[in-house]
């Protein structure tokens, strides 16, 4: 049963605040409607990036590849996109680098007919994806690799399009299963589909979700980079103690009224955000890998030189994130 908590903001965490430095601006973006944006949308909604004195103008952008130009063309600071974002941008010649993760994991369900009943009754079908060679489709063919499936030779996969599509595909047996995201889990049941898994059980590290920055604008923008991570961070505290609050907020942006599709959206987001939120080599190494496939160059390259963890290192250090789940005592 879902309870709110009671967001509580301790005294402790003034003594993070640190006066902004006049001028300091920051150029934000979150890509895809989708709740794994949530802790950008928190921010924003509860004041977080003004309560810690950072001047943030944040922008939605349709697509994340768009994002990334804007990145690598200086009209953003930050962008919030996949580890696929980071690996291609990098091998581009960029200097980009994650500093926060958000979504560590895939995050999809493997949606299905009625008629299938465990994962080792697709093989022999035909999937749906988006588009081929998407985050969503690196996430099935590894997760299908790792429950024993060989994506290649034991199904088909095909694009389709976005959710709606894919639904109407298996509506009309074009396709046999898919892969989609809370609430749309929810939306499937009621049209008589199942959830056979979901992926983050599996608990592939891939970042799914992640803040990325070029090094040369962290150099230049340390200070206010930090407090942003700061707000981002007390974000995912929110999102992990108030389910009534993170609903509402993901409602709004959803434009989603289902209470019980937001329901299942928080629970199934909640437990996957991290409480400290350091990207790590081994959720880049997971794309690298499947990017090699195509660019052997991608092989030969560290996968700690795409990860940046000194903001959230030095957060956990000062005791900044054991305050935020501090309960008050009676």
């Amino acid at each position: 049963m879902m309870r709110r908590s009671g967001w509580l903001i301790l005294p402790l965490l003034a003594l993070w605040v640190i006066p902004a430095q006049a001028g300091e601006r920051l150029r934000a973006s979150w890509s895809g409607a989708s709740p794994a944006n949530a802790p950008v949308w928190i921010a924003v909604e509860k004041g977080l990036f003004k309560k810690y004195e950072v001047d943030v103008e944040m922008k939605g952008i349709g697509a994340s590849t768009i994002a990334a130009q804007a990145l690598l063309a200086g009209e953003l600071d930050l962008t919030v996109s996949s580890v696929a974002t980071l690996v291609t941008s990098r091998l581009a010649g960029s200097d980009v680098v994650a500093i926060f993760v958000s979504i560590p994991t895939f995050i999809d369900h493997i949606v299905s007919g009625p008629e299938i009943r465990e994962v080792q009754d697709l093989k022999g079908k035909v999937g749906a994806v988006n588009r081929l060679g998407t985050t969503s489709d690196v996430g099935l063919r590894l997760a299908l690799r790792k429950l024993g499936l060989n994506p290649e030779k034991d199904l088909r996969l095909i694009a389709l399009g976005d959710d709606t599509a894919r639904m109407a595909g298996m509506k009309s047996r074009q396709v046999h299963f898919t892969i989609l995201a809370e609430p749309w889990v929810h939306v499937a049941e009621k049209l008589g589909f199942r959830s056979l898994l979901p992926l983050a059980k599996l608990g592939i590290p891939f970042h799914w979700n992640a803040t990325i920055a070029r090094e040369s604008v962290i150099k230049a923008k340390r200070e206010p980079i930090r407090r942003f991570v700061r707000a981002m961070t007390e974000a995912i505290a929110f999102i992990k103690q108030d389910g009534e609050g993170t609903m509402r907020i993901i409602g709004q942006y959803l434009k989603v009224e289902d209470r019980e599709a937001l329901r299942r959206t928080w629970e199934d987001y909640k437990d996957v955000y991290p409480v400290v939120p350091a990207p790590t080599p081994e959720g880049v190494a997971t794309a690298l890998a499947e990017e090699a496939k195509k660019r052997p160059e991608a092989a030969r390259l560290p996968p700690a030189a795409f990860v940046d963890q000194s903001f959230v290192k030095e957060l956990e250090a000062s005791g900044f994130i054991a305050a935020l789940y501090r309960r008050e005592t009676r």
